[in-house]
């Protein structure tokens, strides 16, 4: 696991257009289906907590990168409206340090992107699901609409890696998710608002459920 101080610093400014654009709605739709124990894998600096309503009664967050991490904290102390007990864990998506069943939802936005091993970090996800439970995932993926885009988003995946924080532009996570022994039960295919740029545009939104 890599650790990003520069990437971590600016991240905020660098996403702040696309979450003005449109993209923090879309996360408050998405978030505001979580319920219970929930954990958020990958949570960065913390733009999806305020989204969380008072149906949660617990919130994990995972963030692997110590720099994330620390800004991460610093978001939760300077916000006391949050509606739920909040732990900060520093372990990767890969290898979830929780029970079997544990967990009522787990939320993933712009993550799967940069696990290093994203069925693993999927597997791990059902294992902590509960019966019944639900994975909430809003990420970009690569462009099953646009060959030609899919073929830039190969070409530019290493260079783009380097800039932003270890991100593959080319994942195909929905087919990650569809083979998984999780459920889809709503997965649709939209864009990240222009503003973030073509490469990492094409977009998937939805909820998988752990029979």
């Amino acid at each position: 696991m890599r650790h990003h101080r520069i990437f971590a610093a600016l991240y905020d400014k660098m996403i702040g257009l696309c979450e003005r654009a449109g993209f923090r709605d879309a996360r408050a739709d998405l978030l505001g289906q979580a319920h219970g124990r929930v954990l958020e894998i990958g949570a960065g600096t913390g733009l999806n907590l305020s989204h969380y309503t008072a149906d949660v009664d617990d919130l994990v967050l995972l963030e692997p990168d110590r720099f994330m991490a620390a800004r991460l904290r610093d978001r939760i102390a300077a916000d006391p409206s949050l509606p739920a007990s909040v732990t900060v864990i520093n372990e990767p998506a890969e290898h979830l340090p929780f029970d079997d069943e544990s967990f009522d939802c787990v939320v993933s936005t712009l993550v799967l992107c940069t696990v290093d091993d994203p069925e693993q970090t999927v597997a791990e996800v059902a294992r902590v699901l509960r019966p019944g439970g639900r994975l909430l995932c809003l990420e970009h993926v690569r462009s099953s609409s646009s060959e030609r885009l899919a073929r830039w988003q190969d070409r530019l995946d290493l260079p783009w890696g380097w800039f932003a924080g270890g991100c593959h532009p080319n994942r195909d996570t929905a087919r990650i998710l569809r083979a998984s022994r999780l459920d889809v039960e709503s997965l649709d295919h939209g864009e990240m608002p222009k503003e973030i740029g073509p490469l990492i545009r094409p977009m998937i939104s939805g909820a998988v459920t752990k029979a």
